[in-house]
Formats: structure tokens, sequence, C-alpha cells
């Protein structure tokens, strides 16, 4: 993506002294739920990166920004022409949900800023009178992977890891992905004291979207996957405790560190597992849009892939398939009333 640096502000050092805003404190009261925040978090950082020059962060880096913003440079930053010409660079290569997540990040925190004085009225005010562009043209558009590509995934999860600890909590993270349709908040998010035996089930207790708590039942062979998982932890520290997280960081060397791994973690490993399998660019969104795809070609009553996605009814469920990429084979059926000879015909990719 371009860049719109602000000329004579193209660096990252802060001066000492400087006044600073604390974005995370400020923004419980207006983000619905923890994910919302993370991702507020995610486009303000890449806001001050595109447009104040600041260097993009990940992980416990971008919590200490957000609690530490430099006000001059959000000053400085923050005028509804930046913002419009930001926000139609993004529209070259985000959807229109993006966009729109993006533009509500930026607003509230001009809008917080106002509040604490450090901002003025009008800029605040202008900001939120720009409107979020267009995003029809240059959207990726979704993958929706085959049960074929997602097993390759999740072998190659395995074989980019360096560690035979790594491979294994690769494995998890992928296995889970694929088949519980979690996101990847959602998989970060989660505890051992979130599987448990109900009703000789085993299930997971999914924090999702919204502060919405749902029950998930857990496939046995990926409770096994899980359960060595948990024997390898256990083996380099104490058995893990109900608060702990499911999944952790691993260390240079194979060892399994005490933090979890966190949302861009998986990401990463989702990314770089897609290139050793050559599938291209895959998302992990784009493994709960396959789970549901795949359920759905298998004949899977939408009430159960609905269930399982966790909408709030089977409507929106069914507007979620509909953007799924639907057969339309009408010319295969006039290719073969024509006769046409396939000899010679390979696979694309």
């Amino acid at each position: 993506m371009a860049k719109l640096i602000l000329p004579g502000r193209n660096d990252a050092i802060v001066p000492a002294g400087e006044l600073m805003f604390n974005f995370l404190l400020a923004l419980p009261g207006r983000a619905s739920s923890p994910h919302t925040q993370r991702a507020y978090f995610r486009w303000v950082d890449q806001y001050l990166c595109d447009v104040a020059g600041l260097k993009p962060t990940t992980g416990d880096a971008r919590l200490h920004r957000m609690q530490n913003l430099p006000v001059a440079v959000l000053q400085a930053s923050l005028s509804a022409a930046q913002f419009r010409a930001w926000l139609g660079m993004l529209a070259r290569s985000h959807g229109k949900q993006g966009i729109g997540q993006a533009r509500a990040a930026v607003v509230t925190l001009a809008s917080l800023l106002a509040e604490a004085g450090l901002l003025d009225d009008y800029t605040g005010a202008s900001m939120t009178n720009v409107r979020a562009p267009r995003a029809e043209e240059g959207q990726r558009p979704g993958r929706w992977l085959s049960p074929e590509q997602i097993k390759r995934l999740i072998a190659a999860a395995q074989q980019i890891a360096t560690t035979e600890n790594q491979a294994l909590r690769n494995h998890v993270a992928l296995t889970i992905l694929c088949t519980l349709a979690l996101r990847r908040e959602e998989l970060a998010a989660a505890r051992w004291g979130d599987l448990s035996v109900q009703n000789d089930r085993i299930v997971l207790r999914v924090h999702g979207k919204g502060r919405k708590v749902a029950m998930i039942d857990v496939p046995r062979p990926v409770f096994s996957l899980i359960h060595r998982w948990r024997a390898a932890i256990s083996r380099e520290q104490p058995t893990p405790d109900k608060e702990s997280p499911l999944l952790r960081r691993i260390w240079k060397g194979g060892r399994i560190g005490r933090r979890g791994l966190t949302p861009d973690g998986i990401w990463w490993i989702v990314s770089d597992a897609a290139l050793m399998a050559d599938l291209g660019h895959v998302a992990p969104h784009d493994l709960r849009r396959s789970v549901a795809g795949v359920l759905q070609e298998a004949g899977t009553p939408i009430e159960k892939i609905s269930r399982l996605l966790r909408h709030s009814n089977v409507a929106v469920t069914e507007r979620y398939l509909s953007r799924l990429p639907q057969r339309n084979e009408g010319a295969i059926l006039m290719s073969d009333v024509l006769g046409l000879d396939d000899d010679g015909w390979e696979t694309p990719g």
C-alpha cells in the first residue's frame, strides 16, 4: 500500500516529555467488545503508519503504543483531507466491512481526543463527516478452500515449524480453525478452562463477538490432538491451569512459553502455511468461510451450519453462504452437448 507521509514527520521518534493520550484506557466505553477494540487498535496503528510515518507494531508493542499515543502526532495527522485520502487508498484493497471499521476506529479516536480537549471541535466534527468510499472494485474476494486444500494447509502448518513443539502447536491451531470455524480472535482468547465434558460430549466454550458465549462440540480426533499439546506443555512446566491460554508462543529452540499466541500470530501461521502449500494468499477468516462452504456442499442442513458459525439467525447464514462462489454449470453442460474434446486438460494452479 502507498504511504501518505506528512512532511517533516516521517520518523517514529517521540520527544521526551511530549503529551500522550491513552487510547486503550479511553476506548472500552465506545467499543462493544474486546474483538472490536483490537480491530480499532489495528486500524489506528495502520493510520499512523500510512499518514504519520510511524513504524508498524504488533502484539504488546501495539498495546504500548495505544497507551502512549503522542498528541502532537495525532493533531498533525487527524484532518478530514488526510482521512478521506487514506480511506480512498484502503478502498483499492479492502472490502466494505473493513473500510467501515477503519473509518469507525479513526473517527472514535478523533472524538475521544475532542472530548479530552486535545483536538479542536471543528476538526473532530469534520472527521465525522468523512464518508466511507465505495469498495466494490479492487476488493479481494474471499477464498473457499476444498477439503483437499484444507488438508494440505494443515500439513503445511506443521512443515513450516522449526521444532517439534511448534509443529504440534501449529497443527492444533489449524485443525481447530478448520473444524470448529473459530475466528482468530476467538482462538487466541481460548483458555484451558473453556474445555469441558457435558453429557458425555467434549465441548469448547467460545467467547465470540458482542460478548456472546457459545458451546461447540469438539470432535474426538481434535480433542486427542489438544491432549497431546497439553502433554507437551506439562513436560516443560506445571500442568496448565484453567485460566492459562490454550495456544502459546514458542521460543527459539522449541521451548513453550507461558504467554498466549496472539491473533496476529495465528494470522502469520495461516499465511505462511498457505504459501508453503502453494495456495496463495489465505486469511484465517477464509478457513471459517471454507468450513461453511464445504458443509453446504456436503448437504448439511443450514440450521447446523448456522449453529456452528454462531450467527444470530439462519437468515444471516443464508446471506453469508450467498457470498460464496456458487456453481454455475450451464457452460459445462453446453460443452457436453457440443461434444467438445477435453484431451490434454489439466487442473490450473
